[in-house]
Parts: C-alpha cells; sequence; structure tokens
C-alpha cells in the first residue's frame, strides 16, 4: 500500500510566498509523474503543474514565473514552491502521483492522490 502525505499550506497575504510538500511512502517500486492540482470552491480541479521522472515540467499559464514544481527522488516528495501569491490562487491543493508499487511479488500501477492542503491568500 502507499501513502502520500501533504503540508505547507496556511494563509498569507497577497504577494506572499509559500512551499507545498508532498511525500509518498509504502512498498514503492517507482515513481513517475509527479504533479499538483488545486480545486478552488464552485471549480473543477485544475492542473498546476507536473514533473516526470525525467524531470520534464509543464505549468499552468496562470502559474508560470511564480511557481516551482521540483523533486527529490530520494525521498519519494514533490514540492510546490509558490511566490508572488495572488488572492485567486486560493484553493485547495492536492498532489498527484504516478508510481508503481508491489505487493506480494505482484506490481501494480496506480494513480494517488494526497489529502489536500488548504491555501489561502488574502488581498
Amino acid at each position: 500500500q502507499v501513502q502520500l502525505v501533504e503540508s505547507g499550506g496556511g494563509l498569507v497575504q497577497a504577494g506572499g510566498s509559500l512551499r507545498l510538500s508532498c511525500a509518498a511512502s509504502g512498498s514503492i517500486f517507482s515513481i513517475n509523474a509527479m504533479g499538483w492540482y488545486r480545486q478552488a470552491p464552485g471549480k473543477q480541479r485544475e492542473l498546476v503543474a507536473t514533473i516526470s521522472s525525467g524531470g520534464r515540467i509543464n505549468y499552468a499559464d496562470s502559474v508560470k514565473g511564480r511557481f516551482t514544481i521540483s523533486r527529490d527522488n530520494a525521498k519519494n516528495t514533490v514540492y510546490l514552491q509558490m511566490n508572488s501569491l495572488k488572492p485567486e490562487d486560493t484553493a485547495v491543493y492536492y498532489c498527484n502521483v504516478d508510481l508503481t508499487w508491489y505487493s506480494g511479488g505482484t506490481y501494480y500501477k496506480d494513480d494517488y492522490w494526497g489529502q489536500g492542503t488548504q491555501v489561502t491568500v488574502s488581498s
């Protein structure tokens, strides 16, 4: 089994910064893509940023130049550094990890979501 634990959300004023972390643990064989998504009240969940196992990065246009995604493969952790935050960045942020895990000699490929962490940016 696999667990994802997110941390780092909170309340910040516009222009401020926050850093989110998401650590995967358990019977992990390999991790492919890792990413962050967000969902604001009344809106659909949207992609924020993704990073592949090879380091290829993709950002939503709305966060380019302000957010930075990175990963530490030794720690099975993905980070999201958020700078120059705006009120419209307010949302619950979810990490997503595409990985292969094992149990009893069998390997499984699955897509896992974190529990979500609230980011609130005040104007």
